[in-house]
Protein backbone atom coordinates (compact mmCIF):
# COMPACT_ATOMS: atom_id res chain seq x y z
CA UNK A 1 0.00 0.00 0.00
CA UNK A 2 1.19 3.13 -0.78
CA UNK A 3 1.94 5.76 1.98
CA UNK A 4 -0.83 8.33 3.01
CA UNK A 5 0.24 12.28 2.10
CA UNK A 6 1.25 12.79 5.33
CA UNK A 7 3.06 10.00 6.92
CA UNK A 8 5.94 12.09 7.10
CA UNK A 9 4.07 14.35 9.21
CA UNK A 10 4.26 14.76 12.92
CA UNK A 11 2.52 16.59 15.17
CA UNK A 12 1.91 17.42 19.14
CA UNK A 13 -2.17 18.26 19.84
CA UNK A 14 -3.29 20.40 22.60
CA UNK A 15 -6.41 21.15 21.36
CA UNK A 16 -9.65 20.23 23.02
CA UNK A 17 -13.48 20.38 21.78
CA UNK A 18 -14.30 20.47 18.39
CA UNK A 19 -12.52 23.14 15.88
CA UNK A 20 -9.01 22.01 17.01
CA UNK A 21 -9.45 18.26 16.93
CA UNK A 22 -11.48 18.14 14.19
CA UNK A 23 -8.45 20.06 12.25
CA UNK A 24 -5.46 17.09 13.98
CA UNK A 25 -8.26 14.75 12.88
CA UNK A 26 -7.67 15.76 9.18
CA UNK A 27 -4.27 15.97 9.44
CA UNK A 28 -3.83 12.10 11.51
CA UNK A 29 -6.21 10.26 8.84
CA UNK A 30 -4.57 11.03 5.90
CA UNK A 31 -1.20 9.46 7.49
CA UNK A 32 -0.05 12.19 10.05
CA UNK A 33 1.35 10.97 13.94
CA UNK A 34 -0.58 12.88 15.64
CA UNK A 35 0.14 13.05 20.00
CA UNK A 36 -2.56 14.45 21.52
CA UNK A 37 -2.14 15.97 24.94
CA UNK A 38 -4.81 15.44 27.50
CA UNK A 39 -4.98 16.53 31.23
CA UNK A 40 -4.61 13.88 33.52
CA UNK A 41 -7.55 12.09 34.78
CA UNK A 42 -10.05 13.52 33.13
CA UNK A 43 -8.86 14.53 29.63
CA UNK A 44 -10.48 16.28 26.59
CA UNK A 45 -13.44 17.79 27.37
CA UNK A 46 -15.23 16.51 24.49
CA UNK A 47 -15.18 12.85 26.18
CA UNK A 48 -18.03 14.15 28.52
CA UNK A 49 -20.18 15.02 25.24
CA UNK A 50 -22.42 12.41 23.73
CA UNK A 51 -24.01 10.77 21.75
CA UNK A 52 -23.18 7.82 24.41
CA UNK A 53 -24.03 4.53 23.10
CA UNK A 54 -26.86 3.52 24.90
CA UNK A 55 -27.24 7.33 26.09
CA UNK A 56 -24.66 5.58 29.08
CA UNK A 57 -22.06 8.49 29.81
CA UNK A 58 -18.86 7.14 29.97
CA UNK A 59 -14.89 9.06 28.50
CA UNK A 60 -14.26 6.21 26.51
CA UNK A 61 -17.81 6.07 24.92
CA UNK A 62 -18.42 9.57 23.43
CA UNK A 63 -19.27 9.49 19.97
CA UNK A 64 -17.78 13.16 19.28
CA UNK A 65 -14.65 11.88 21.15
CA UNK A 66 -14.36 8.86 19.07
CA UNK A 67 -14.98 10.58 15.79
CA UNK A 68 -12.71 13.36 16.00
CA UNK A 69 -9.63 11.49 17.27
CA UNK A 70 -9.29 8.53 15.16
CA UNK A 71 -5.48 7.93 14.48
CA UNK A 72 -4.11 9.91 17.31
CA UNK A 73 -1.94 8.98 20.11
CA UNK A 74 -2.60 10.26 23.74
CA UNK A 75 -0.37 11.48 26.50
CA UNK A 76 -1.62 12.51 29.85
CA UNK A 77 0.75 15.72 30.87
CA UNK A 78 0.06 17.83 33.75
CA UNK A 79 1.06 21.46 31.80
CA UNK A 80 1.18 23.60 34.82
CA UNK A 81 3.93 20.89 36.53
CA UNK A 82 7.76 21.74 35.63
CA UNK A 83 8.44 17.84 34.49
CA UNK A 84 5.05 18.26 31.91
CA UNK A 85 6.23 21.58 30.60
CA UNK A 86 9.93 19.57 30.19
CA UNK A 87 8.27 16.76 28.26
CA UNK A 88 6.04 19.21 26.29
CA UNK A 89 9.26 21.08 24.70
CA UNK A 90 10.73 17.67 24.18
CA UNK A 91 7.81 16.41 22.42
CA UNK A 92 7.68 19.87 20.79
CA UNK A 93 11.18 19.46 19.63
CA UNK A 94 10.87 16.03 18.05
CA UNK A 95 7.86 17.42 15.69
CA UNK A 96 6.72 19.44 12.47
CA UNK A 97 3.45 21.14 13.70
CA UNK A 98 2.03 21.93 17.22
CA UNK A 99 -1.60 22.87 17.15
CA UNK A 100 -3.16 24.53 20.28
CA UNK A 101 -6.57 25.86 20.81
CA UNK A 102 -6.21 27.55 24.47
CA UNK A 103 -6.76 31.49 25.69
CA UNK A 104 -4.33 33.63 23.59
CA UNK A 105 -1.34 33.70 25.94
CA UNK A 106 -1.66 30.65 27.69
CA UNK A 107 0.77 28.70 25.35
CA UNK A 108 3.45 32.07 26.69
CA UNK A 109 2.05 31.73 29.92
CA UNK A 110 3.27 27.99 30.20
CA UNK A 111 6.42 28.42 28.62
CA UNK A 112 5.24 26.98 25.66
CA UNK A 113 5.04 29.52 22.98
CA UNK A 114 6.05 29.51 19.43
CA UNK A 115 9.21 31.34 20.55
CA UNK A 116 10.49 28.77 23.28
CA UNK A 117 9.88 25.79 21.02
CA UNK A 118 12.03 27.33 18.32
CA UNK A 119 14.75 27.38 20.29
CA UNK A 120 15.36 23.94 19.82
CA UNK A 121 12.80 23.35 16.35
CA UNK A 122 13.62 26.55 14.67
CA UNK A 123 10.90 25.78 11.74
CA UNK A 124 8.41 24.56 13.92
CA UNK A 125 5.02 25.70 12.68
CA UNK A 126 2.65 26.26 15.39
CA UNK A 127 -0.89 26.93 14.33
CA UNK A 128 -3.10 28.66 17.02
CA UNK A 129 -6.98 28.37 16.89
CA UNK A 130 -9.13 30.77 19.26
CA UNK A 131 -12.56 32.79 19.02
CA UNK A 132 -10.90 36.16 17.86
CA UNK A 133 -7.31 35.67 16.87
CA UNK A 134 -3.79 36.14 18.55
CA UNK A 135 -4.26 40.13 18.76
CA UNK A 136 -7.13 42.84 18.93
CA UNK A 137 -9.93 44.22 21.20
CA UNK A 138 -12.10 40.65 20.90
CA UNK A 139 -8.97 38.66 21.48
CA UNK A 140 -9.54 37.62 25.28
CA UNK A 141 -13.55 37.50 24.55
CA UNK A 142 -15.34 34.26 25.44
CA UNK A 143 -17.64 32.69 22.82
CA UNK A 144 -19.18 29.40 21.49
CA UNK A 145 -20.45 27.97 18.17
CA UNK A 146 -23.66 30.27 18.22
CA UNK A 147 -22.01 33.10 18.96
CA UNK A 148 -20.08 33.36 16.25
CA UNK A 149 -22.35 32.59 13.56
CA UNK A 150 -23.98 35.29 14.71
CA UNK A 151 -21.49 37.55 14.79
CA UNK A 152 -20.69 36.54 11.56
CA UNK A 153 -23.65 38.48 9.62
CA UNK A 154 -25.95 36.25 7.62
CA UNK A 155 -27.86 34.42 10.51
CA UNK A 156 -29.55 37.75 10.21
CA UNK A 157 -30.81 36.63 6.81
CA UNK A 158 -31.82 33.40 7.88
CA UNK A 159 -35.78 32.38 9.49
CA UNK A 160 -39.34 33.76 8.88
CA UNK A 161 -38.92 38.04 7.53
CA UNK A 162 -41.74 38.41 10.66
CA UNK A 163 -39.45 36.04 13.54
CA UNK A 164 -35.70 36.53 15.02
CA UNK A 165 -32.90 35.16 12.97
CA UNK A 166 -32.46 31.00 13.51
CA UNK A 167 -28.85 29.23 13.48
CA UNK A 168 -28.90 26.46 10.64
CA UNK A 169 -27.00 23.39 12.55
CA UNK A 170 -24.79 22.38 15.74
CA UNK A 171 -21.22 23.25 15.37
CA UNK A 172 -20.87 24.16 11.80
CA UNK A 173 -18.73 26.98 12.70
CA UNK A 174 -16.08 25.03 14.68
CA UNK A 175 -15.98 22.61 12.00
CA UNK A 176 -15.15 24.74 9.27
CA UNK A 177 -12.47 26.60 11.54
CA UNK A 178 -11.01 23.18 12.15
CA UNK A 179 -11.10 22.02 8.43
CA UNK A 180 -9.55 26.10 7.41
CA UNK A 181 -6.82 24.98 10.39
CA UNK A 182 -5.97 21.87 8.76
CA UNK A 183 -5.07 24.05 5.28
CA UNK A 184 -3.36 26.73 6.98
CA UNK A 185 -1.27 23.97 8.52
CA UNK A 186 -0.27 22.29 5.97
CA UNK A 187 0.68 25.16 3.79
CA UNK A 188 2.89 26.45 6.72
CA UNK A 189 4.36 22.96 7.06
CA UNK A 190 4.97 23.06 3.01
CA UNK A 191 7.06 26.28 3.14
CA UNK A 192 8.90 24.93 6.42
CA UNK A 193 10.09 21.68 5.16
CA UNK A 194 11.22 23.29 2.17
CA UNK A 195 14.32 24.69 4.19
CA UNK A 196 11.29 28.20 4.56
CA UNK A 197 10.67 29.20 8.44
CA UNK A 198 8.78 27.99 11.03
CA UNK A 199 5.97 30.41 11.84
CA UNK A 200 2.52 30.96 14.07
CA UNK A 201 -0.84 30.16 11.80
CA UNK A 202 -3.29 32.29 13.60
CA UNK A 203 -7.03 30.95 13.13
CA UNK A 204 -9.70 33.14 14.45
CA UNK A 205 -13.47 31.13 14.47
CA UNK A 206 -15.04 34.51 13.79
CA UNK A 207 -12.90 35.18 10.79
CA UNK A 208 -13.33 31.46 8.97
CA UNK A 209 -17.48 32.73 9.36
CA UNK A 210 -16.52 36.22 7.54
CA UNK A 211 -15.00 34.35 4.99
CA UNK A 212 -17.44 31.55 4.78
CA UNK A 213 -19.01 29.56 1.90
CA UNK A 214 -22.33 30.01 3.61
CA UNK A 215 -23.71 33.25 2.04
CA UNK A 216 -21.32 35.33 4.01
CA UNK A 217 -18.60 36.11 1.46
CA UNK A 218 -21.43 37.22 -1.23
CA UNK A 219 -22.96 39.24 1.20
CA UNK A 220 -20.40 40.82 2.46
CA UNK A 221 -19.11 41.43 -0.99
CA UNK A 222 -22.57 42.45 -1.79
CA UNK A 223 -22.58 45.26 0.74
CA UNK A 224 -19.36 46.59 0.48
CA UNK A 225 -20.21 47.39 -3.24
CA UNK A 226 -24.24 49.01 -2.91
CA UNK A 227 -24.08 49.40 1.04
CA UNK A 228 -27.06 47.20 1.02
CA UNK A 229 -28.36 44.36 3.67
CA UNK A 230 -29.32 41.18 2.48
CA UNK A 231 -32.74 40.23 4.45
CA UNK A 232 -35.10 37.79 5.65
CA UNK A 233 -36.98 36.59 2.42
CA UNK A 234 -40.49 35.54 2.93
CA UNK A 235 -41.07 31.53 2.32
CA UNK A 236 -42.30 31.25 -1.16
CA UNK A 237 -41.21 34.75 -2.67
CA UNK A 238 -38.33 33.71 -4.71
CA UNK A 239 -40.71 31.79 -6.93
CA UNK A 240 -42.38 28.59 -7.07
CA UNK A 241 -42.06 25.32 -6.59
CA UNK A 242 -39.75 26.21 -3.70
CA UNK A 243 -39.00 24.74 -0.38
CA UNK A 244 -40.18 21.40 1.71
CA UNK A 245 -42.79 19.09 0.00
CA UNK A 246 -44.27 16.08 1.05
CA UNK A 247 -44.43 12.82 -0.77
CA UNK A 248 -45.57 9.23 0.43
CA UNK A 249 -42.32 8.33 3.12
CA UNK A 250 -40.92 11.66 3.50
CA UNK A 251 -40.24 14.91 2.11
CA UNK A 252 -38.43 16.36 -1.16
CA UNK A 253 -36.50 19.79 -1.47
CA UNK A 254 -36.97 21.60 -4.88
CA UNK A 255 -35.26 24.44 -6.25
CA UNK A 256 -37.88 26.21 -8.41
CA UNK A 257 -38.93 29.60 -10.13
CA UNK A 258 -39.07 30.44 -14.06
CA UNK A 259 -36.16 29.34 -15.19
CA UNK A 260 -36.82 25.74 -13.77
CA UNK A 261 -40.64 25.79 -13.81
CA UNK A 262 -40.29 24.14 -17.36
CA UNK A 263 -38.67 21.43 -16.26
CA UNK A 264 -40.94 21.12 -12.78
CA UNK A 265 -43.76 20.36 -15.55
CA UNK A 266 -42.04 17.87 -17.37
CA UNK A 267 -40.97 15.91 -14.21
CA UNK A 268 -45.12 15.63 -13.78
CA UNK A 269 -45.56 14.82 -17.13
CA UNK A 270 -46.11 17.96 -19.07
CA UNK A 271 -49.79 17.92 -17.71
CA UNK A 272 -51.61 20.10 -20.70
CA UNK A 273 -53.06 22.69 -17.67
CA UNK A 274 -49.51 23.71 -16.69
CA UNK A 275 -48.61 24.06 -20.32
CA UNK A 276 -50.38 27.27 -20.75
CA UNK A 277 -48.73 30.70 -21.42
CA UNK A 278 -49.98 32.65 -18.76
CA UNK A 279 -47.52 30.11 -16.36
CA UNK A 280 -44.35 31.55 -18.01
CA UNK A 281 -44.68 35.03 -17.99
CA UNK A 282 -42.01 37.29 -15.63
CA UNK A 283 -45.53 38.06 -13.32
CA UNK A 284 -46.35 34.60 -13.22
CA UNK A 285 -44.05 33.50 -10.36
CA UNK A 286 -44.96 36.16 -7.66
CA UNK A 287 -48.83 35.96 -8.96
CA UNK A 288 -50.19 33.90 -5.33
CA UNK A 289 -53.52 32.82 -7.34
CA UNK A 290 -51.51 30.63 -9.75
CA UNK A 291 -49.15 30.14 -6.76
CA UNK A 292 -51.55 28.22 -5.44
CA UNK A 293 -53.13 26.24 -8.47
CA UNK A 294 -50.02 25.24 -9.03
CA UNK A 295 -48.90 23.63 -5.67
CA UNK A 296 -52.31 21.96 -6.09
CA UNK A 297 -51.27 19.92 -9.06
CA UNK A 298 -47.35 19.49 -7.33
CA UNK A 299 -48.58 18.14 -3.93
CA UNK A 300 -50.86 15.79 -5.72
CA UNK A 301 -48.10 14.58 -7.60
CA UNK A 302 -45.55 14.14 -4.83
CA UNK A 303 -47.84 12.97 -2.44
CA UNK A 304 -48.14 9.51 -4.84
CA UNK A 305 -44.39 9.43 -4.74
CA UNK A 306 -41.74 8.39 -2.40
CA UNK A 307 -39.35 10.75 -2.02
CA UNK A 308 -36.33 8.80 -3.72
CA UNK A 309 -39.02 8.39 -6.66
CA UNK A 310 -40.00 11.71 -6.70
CA UNK A 311 -36.31 12.82 -6.67
CA UNK A 312 -35.27 10.67 -9.34
CA UNK A 313 -38.19 11.90 -11.69
CA UNK A 314 -36.96 15.63 -10.98
CA UNK A 315 -33.61 14.55 -11.29
CA UNK A 316 -34.07 13.40 -14.82
CA UNK A 317 -36.35 16.62 -15.84
CA UNK A 318 -33.30 18.58 -14.37
CA UNK A 319 -35.09 20.28 -11.79
CA UNK A 320 -32.85 21.22 -8.73
CA UNK A 321 -33.72 18.53 -5.80
CA UNK A 322 -33.00 16.14 -3.36
CA UNK A 323 -34.60 13.90 -0.35
CA UNK A 324 -34.68 15.11 3.05
CA UNK A 325 -32.87 12.09 4.65
CA UNK A 326 -32.74 10.95 8.01
CA UNK A 327 -29.13 10.03 9.87
CA UNK A 328 -31.06 6.41 9.18
CA UNK A 329 -31.30 6.80 5.43
CA UNK A 330 -27.75 8.60 5.04
CA UNK A 331 -26.32 5.56 7.46
CA UNK A 332 -27.91 2.85 4.86
CA UNK A 333 -27.50 4.64 1.55
CA UNK A 334 -26.24 2.23 -0.87
CA UNK A 335 -24.40 5.05 -3.02
CA UNK A 336 -22.63 6.63 -0.26
CA UNK A 337 -21.58 2.94 1.40
CA UNK A 338 -20.34 1.53 -2.08
CA UNK A 339 -18.30 4.82 -2.08
CA UNK A 340 -16.72 3.64 1.40
CA UNK A 341 -17.74 6.92 2.75
CA UNK A 342 -18.43 5.27 6.28
CA UNK A 343 -16.12 3.86 8.91
CA UNK A 344 -16.83 0.30 10.59
CA UNK A 345 -13.96 0.77 13.70
CA UNK A 346 -13.46 -1.40 16.78
CA UNK A 347 -12.70 0.50 19.71
CA UNK A 348 -11.75 -1.56 23.00
CA UNK A 349 -13.95 0.15 25.08
CA UNK A 350 -16.90 1.61 23.03
CA UNK A 351 -16.95 -1.69 20.61
CA UNK A 352 -17.39 -1.66 16.93
CA UNK A 353 -19.39 1.02 15.80
CA UNK A 354 -19.80 2.68 12.26
CA UNK A 355 -18.30 6.46 11.51
CA UNK A 356 -18.37 9.06 9.11
CA UNK A 357 -15.23 8.49 6.67
CA UNK A 358 -12.84 10.63 4.77
CA UNK A 359 -14.10 14.35 3.64
CA UNK A 360 -12.12 13.58 -0.09
CA UNK A 361 -10.46 10.74 -2.02
CA UNK A 362 -6.21 10.85 -3.27
CA UNK A 363 -5.98 8.01 -5.70
CA UNK A 364 -2.11 7.40 -5.20
CA UNK A 365 -2.23 8.88 -0.86
CA UNK A 366 -4.72 6.62 0.64
CA UNK A 367 -7.10 7.93 3.86
CA UNK A 368 -7.10 5.05 6.58
CA UNK A 369 -8.07 4.32 10.05
CA UNK A 370 -4.57 2.82 11.41
CA UNK A 371 -6.32 3.32 15.30
CA UNK A 372 -9.40 4.05 16.93
CA UNK A 373 -9.41 6.90 19.02
CA UNK A 374 -7.20 6.85 22.08
CA UNK A 375 -8.15 5.90 25.37
CA UNK A 376 -7.33 8.25 28.07
CA UNK A 377 -3.59 8.19 28.61
CA UNK A 378 -2.74 5.08 26.52
CA UNK A 379 0.20 6.18 24.98
CA UNK A 380 1.74 7.64 27.86
CA UNK A 381 4.59 4.60 28.11
CA UNK A 382 4.93 4.03 24.06
CA UNK A 383 5.43 7.86 23.60
CA UNK A 384 7.58 8.46 26.80
CA UNK A 385 9.77 5.34 26.02
CA UNK A 386 10.71 7.27 22.37
CA UNK A 387 12.23 10.62 25.04
CA UNK A 388 14.18 8.32 26.72
CA UNK A 389 12.05 7.71 29.72
CA UNK A 390 12.64 4.41 31.35
CA UNK A 391 9.93 2.40 33.77
CA UNK A 392 11.04 3.69 36.53
CA UNK A 393 10.91 7.19 35.09
CA UNK A 394 7.20 6.62 34.10
CA UNK A 395 6.21 5.02 37.85
CA UNK A 396 7.97 8.66 39.59
CA UNK A 397 5.86 10.66 36.81
CA UNK A 398 2.31 8.77 37.89
CA UNK A 399 3.27 8.96 41.16
CA UNK A 400 4.08 12.92 41.37
CA UNK A 401 0.97 13.60 38.92
CA UNK A 402 2.63 14.43 36.44
CA UNK A 403 0.87 12.18 34.18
Amino acid sequence: MPDSALSHVRVLDFTTQVAGPYCTKLLADYGGDVIKVERPGTGDAARNLGPFPGDIPHKEKSGLFLHLNTNKRSITLDLKSKAGQKIAKELAAKVDLVIESFRPGVMDRLGLGLEALQKSNPRLVMTSISNFGQTGPYRDFKSSDILVYSMGGEMHSTGLADREPVKLGANVVLYQAGSVAAVGSAGALFLSQDNGPGQQVDVSIMETQIGSVDRRMSALVGYQYTGELSVRIPFGAAGYPIGVYPCEDGYLEVTGGLIYFPRVVRALGNPPELLEPRWYTPESQTDPELKDEFEAHFLSWTLQHSKLDAWRAAQESGVLSGPLNTMEDVANDQHFIGRDAFAQIDHPVAGSLKYPGRPFVMTESPWGIRRPAPLLGQHNGEILQELGYGPGDQARLRAQGVI
